[in-house]
C-alpha cells in the first residue's frame, strides 16, 4: 500500500514539474478522502496513509484592488461591450463582494427587498447582501428584459475583453476576482467590521478575511502612532 513517504516523494516530483501549491493540496484532499471512504466501507483494512501529511504552504497572493477612477474606467469599458449583461454583473460584484460566477448565476427570485441572495456558493453557505435602491432598480428593469428565471448569460469573456481595453494592470490570474477584492478592500478602508466582511464574503475561515485587515484605518493609524520612532520621540 501507499506510504506517506512515497506520497511526499511523488508530490515533490509534481512540484518540480511546476504544479502549483493549490493543485498539490487538492491532490492531497482528494486522495485522503478516497482512502477515508475505502476505510469506512471496509474495502481496506489499514489506516489512511495520508492522515499525517501536511498541506503545502500556499504563498499569499497580491490582492490588487481598483481605485475609484479605475472603477469608472472599467465600467466605461464594459458599457462599450455588445454584451448587455457584463456591466450589471460587474456592478453586482462591486456592490456585494460576490465572485463572478455567483453574480452571473443570479435568478430573478434571488433579488428582492433591496437584497441579493447567493445560494450554492463555494463555501456552501447561503448569504444575503443588501444593495442600494438604484442597483436594485437596475436589476429589476433588467429582469423585465430577460427570458426565464436566469438574469444573465455567460459574460466572463466580454469582461476580460473590456478589461484589456483599459489601462488597468493586475497580477496574473485575478481578472474578474479583482471586483471581489475591490469590494472587500474599500469596505475595510471605509471602516467596515472584519467579522461583518467575513459574513458578506462567505468565508468559512476568518484567516481568509484577515488578509484585508491591514487596510483598516485604525490599523494604519496605529502604525504611525506605535512605531518605535514615534515612541522614541515621545521620550
Amino acid at each position: 500500500s501507499l506510504t506517506s513517504i512515497e506520497y511526499i516523494r511523488w508530490r515533490s516530483k509534481r512540484a518540480q514539474e511546476g504544479k502549483a501549491p493549490k493543485t498539490l493540496n487538492n491532490d492531497l484532499t482528494y486522495l485522503s478522502a478516497m482512502f477515508s471512504t475505502l476505510l469506512k466501507s471496509k474495502e481496506i483494512h489499514f489506516p489512511n496513509p495520508l492522515d499525517e501529511v501536511q498541506n503545502v504552504r500556499v504563498p499569499d497572493n497580491e490582492l490588487a484592488f481598483l481605485t475609484h477612477d479605475q472603477i469608472k474606467e472599467l465600467l466605461a469599458a464594459t458599457d462599450d461591450c455588445d454584451n448587455p449583461h457584463v456591466t450589471l454583473i460587474s456592478k453586482v460584484c462591486l456592490a456585494t463582494g460576490a465572485r463572478w460566477g455567483e453574480a452571473e448565476a443570479l435568478t430573478v427570485q434571488r433579488i428582492h427587498n433591496n437584497k441579493v441572495m447567493y445560494t450554492d456558493t463555494k463555501g456552501n453557505k447561503n448569504r444575503s447582501v443588501p444593495i442600494n435602491p438604484e442597483l436594485f432598480d437596475e436589476l429589476h428593469q433588467h429582469a423585465k428584459r430577460t427570458r426565464g428565471s436566469r438574469l444573465f448569460t455567460s459574460s466572463i469573456s466580454a469582461f476580460r475583453r473590456a478589461l484589456k481595453r483599459t489601462t488597468i494592470e493586475l497580477p496574473a490570474g485575478q481578472a474578474s476576482h479583482v471586483l471581489r477584492h475591490t469590494f472587500a478592500s474599500h469596505f475595510i478602508m471605509n471602516g467596515g467590521n472584519i467579522l461583518t466582511l467575513q459574513k458578506i464574503l462567505g468565508h468559512t475561515d476568518i484567516k481568509m478575511t484577515m488578509r484585508y485587515a491591514h487596510l483598516a484605518p485604525d490599523y494604519l493609524e496605529e502604525a504611525t502612532r506605535l512605531n518605535p520612532l514615534a515612541i522614541r520621540n515621545e521620550l
